[in-house]
């Protein structure tokens, strides 16, 4: 076959399978130049799925009678004019390949009227035919129409999916799109059906609830009641937004909203940055749920990196990466008791109530107790009644300065049992000083205070266990351990990280060394020395069964208040939950 040039409806045939993928790209394209014209309400109808119809509506600035042929024109475009404008992109839009592509797979009809003009005009385009401008009556703004789609294309018609997968892509986009403007309406019908409406909020009311009222209408009330603010700037950069709490995690990522300067973004750069931030909170498998947006000098983002304008380019992404992730770890880091804070465990029931006028009392139960277990009851009983006393003498309030209370009791030797001015509060004790024992030995690195052995101890392990744990010598020194290799089956430790226990060094050194092997790459935690930490603090934390005294307890307690990321451990699970009086009261029937 000779070579020849290509039809321009051909070619615009060609394009469209770049741009328009399904009736959702159509949909996304179109509200884009909405957006682009300054509509401040935009309404989509679609009918089976967008396939038979999709229809965009705005009331933006219009198009010209006189430029309405020209924008179906390929490379038409009023956003850009040299190749200067390319480098600082303001607009959603600019190649100027949408519209002529979209009529060249459908029947398609646009009505505009510009702003300054008395009356509106159309065009439509039928099988590459472009008709002749027609007066139509039409308020300032403009309406596409788009039917039967990819009917000249019965190949790509085919790779469409049922009506209700389209419409679903339609609406997962224009929730999107509504994310991205809050302060301009959108109304997706299909048919007489309403599938979103989101009213514009308005500067005056763009605040507080408002704000969130319009988030959980999209994203759900449940993100939003668990969701963390986020809103950090340093020079022309600003990430602003929503971060979920790390107990409300989901098994997908079908709730993370990516905005670069209002456009949305599916950027693995952005991504990473953020999963990163939650690296050591979230549990393994976890996806983080977030709705962020990066405001940025247009000169240091490029948006023509891919055809559907999807992924962007950062001048220097390294940079961007680390501002995101610093951003998310440290807002995460007040995910920790505190007065009036939601518990990671938090199941939604019930609000804050009055105090209890009294502490409760437990008691080991001496009636089921076994006899040979019966004076270590006993004296239990004794040191619980005087610390109790203790406790009545000198109680004041507790509320703000301890949010977790005071302890109460220890449950089957795992759970603390605490009162505070709300209700109960439950604790993990080995999940919450997991977490205590690994920020205080990432605080200390390289700076570690370490206890050297009066005689060294020696580990017996494996050949390659050993050159594994050698191999990362230097993290572990950072840990503030002083190891070495006496023989090839033969470890020699000859210090420790002061605040690890004492009863079996060798014993730690072991699990550690078959923890860091078992987690391998898949750990929660980035980078060498975070995940040795990580396993260290697992390992060194006290384990269920240990008995703890009532001031032991409440040691722990208090360090958990002063701990960042005290709300999970470092797997990610929550350390700690409150039941409320309120959630008592309904449990009892009291008040009915």
């Amino acid at each position: 076959m000779p070579i020849r040039i290509l039809d321009n409806h051909l070619i615009d045939q060609i394009a469209a399978g770049e741009v328009i993928e399904r009736p959702a790209s159509i949909v996304k394209e179109l509200v884009e130049n909405s957006l682009d014209a300054g509509a401040q309400s935009i309404e989509v109808d679609i009918e089976a799925g967008g396939v038979r119809l999709t229809r965009v509506r705005d009331d933006g600035t219009g198009i010209p009678e006189a430029e309405l042929a020209l924008a179906l024109s390929r490379h038409a475009t009023s956003k850009i004019s040299s190749a200067d404008d390319l480098a600082a992109i303001t607009t959603l839009g600019f190649r100027g390949e949408a519209l002529p592509s979209i009529a060249s797979v459908s029947r398609f009809e646009i009505v505009s009227r510009h702003v300054d003009a008395e009356r509106g005009a159309s065009v439509s385009v039928d099988a590459g035919a472009v008709s002749a401008s027609m007066p139509a009556a039409h308020p300032p703004g403009t309406t596409i129409e788009v039917r039967d789609l990819f009917y000249n294309l019965p190949a790509r018609r085919k790779f469409l999916r049922t009506e209700v997968t389209e419409q679903g892509h339609i609406v997962r986009l224009v929730e999107r799109l509504a994310l991205s403007r809050s302060d301009v309406a959108f109304r997706l019908r299909s048919g007489s059906r309403t599938l979103l409406d989101a009213p514009a909020l308005k500067s005056k009311d763009g605040g507080g609830n408002a704000t969130t009222d319009r988030l959980a209408r999209i994203v759900g009330r449940e993100f939003v009641e668990h969701a963390l603010e986020v809103d950090h700037s340093a020079g022309p950069v600003r990430v602003s937004g929503w971060i979920g709490a790390p107990s409300a995690s989901r098994a997908t990522s079908d709730l993370q909203f990516w905005f670069v300067n209002g456009r949305a973004v599916r950027d693995r750069l952005l991504m990473n940055a953020v999963r990163l931030g939650y690296r050591d909170v979230m549990y393994s498998g976890r996806q983080p749920s977030y709705v962020l947006y990066l405001d940025i000098d247009p000169a240091l983002v490029d948006v023509n990196a891919h055809p559907q304008k999807l992924e962007v380019r950062f001048r220097d992404s390294r940079q961007i990466h680390d501002f995101v992730f610093r951003a998310v770890e440290r807002r995460l880091s007040d995910t920790k008791p505190a007065a009036g804070a939601l518990p990671p465990a938090w199941s939604g029931m019930g609000q804050h109530a009055t105090p209890l006028s009294m502490p409760l009392n437990l008691r080991v139960a001496d009636a089921a107790a076994p006899s040979g277990v019966w004076a270590m009851s006993e004296a239990l009983n004794a040191a619980n009644d005087r610390e109790a006393r203790v406790f009545e003498e000198s109680r004041i309030t507790t509320s703000h300065d301890h949010p977790l209370g005071e302890a109460i009791a220890q449950i089957h030797g795992i759970y603390i049992l605490a009162q505070n001015e709300s209700g109960l509060v439950l604790v993990d004790m080995h999940a919450a000083h997991e977490r205590v024992l690994y920020e205080k030995m990432k605080a200390e690195q390289g700076a570690a205070a370490t206890q050297l052995l009066l005689a060294p101890i020696t580990v017996s392990l494996k050949v390659d266990e050993l050159d594994a744990l050698m191999a990362q010598r230097e993290q572990w020194t950072t840990a503030g351990f002083d190891l070495e290799r006496f023989s090839p089956e033969t470890l020699v430790v000859r210090s420790v990280p002061a605040l690890l226990p004492r009863e079996d060094i060798a014993a730690l050194v072991r699990d550690v060394v078959a923890g860091v092997s078992e987690d391998g790459a898949s750990h929660h935690l980035d980078g060498a020395t975070d995940r040795l930490l990580g396993t260290i603090a697992c390992r060194s934390a006290i384990h269920a069964h240990r008995r703890l005294t009532l001031a032991e307890m409440n040691a722990l307690l208090r360090q958990m208040e002063q701990t960042p990321r005290a709300d999970q451990c470092n797997h990610g699970r929550p350390t700690w939950t409150q039941v409320t009086l309120a959630e008592l009261d309904r449990m009892f029937l009291r008040g009915r």
